[in-house]
């Protein structure tokens, strides 16, 4: 399968590392491999559609101007406590609802091929520009909005 201009698929597998913590015996998961798909299936690797947004284009240019560039793996957790990867993100925000959501994810460093795919499509459909969610109708350098004016009090 080849990638598209906004989906390369990938085989993703995960493996198990038992450690022993004292006298206790921790279980942590890794990514094993990311391949595209264009290769042959590694053995027990699950094939993932790493996809992506116009929406999320803002994240997407965060992601890959940081030093460390991450891919985030979401994974699935079944009954018998085996890890399942069901979807690549390179957008922070997605792993972050999911972590608050109790969803298992991984990260890895991004390939560059990968970071070089986001710039072209970043570029395609054009930069977006990133705000930091303030309240635009409060201005605290010139203390005022609603929570500043305190005239109301006085009648």
């Amino acid at each position: 399968m080849q990638h598209t201009e906004s989906q390369w698929p990938m085989y993703v597998s995960l493996k198990k590392i038992e450690k022993l913590v004292g006298r206790w015996t921790s279980v942590q998961w890794e990514v094993d491999q990311m391949l595209p798909a264009t290769h042959a299936a590694p053995a027990g690797a699950h094939l993932i559609l790493l996809e992506l947004h116009k929406d999320e284009r803002g994240s997407y240019r965060i992601n890959i101007d940081m030093d460390n560039a991450m891919l985030y793996i979401v994974c699935d957790e079944t009954e018998d406590g085996e890890w399942k990867p069901v979807a690549i993100s390179a957008d922070q925000n997605v792993a972050a609802g999911c972590l608050e959501a109790d969803t298992p994810v991984l990260n890895i460093p991004m390939p560059k091929a990968i970071a070089c795919w986001i710039e072209a499509f970043i570029t395609r459909h054009g930069e977006v520009e990133i705000c930091a969610h303030r309240r635009k109708h409060v201005d605290r350098r010139k203390n005022q909005g609603p929570s500043t004016d305190h005239t109301a009090d006085r009648l």
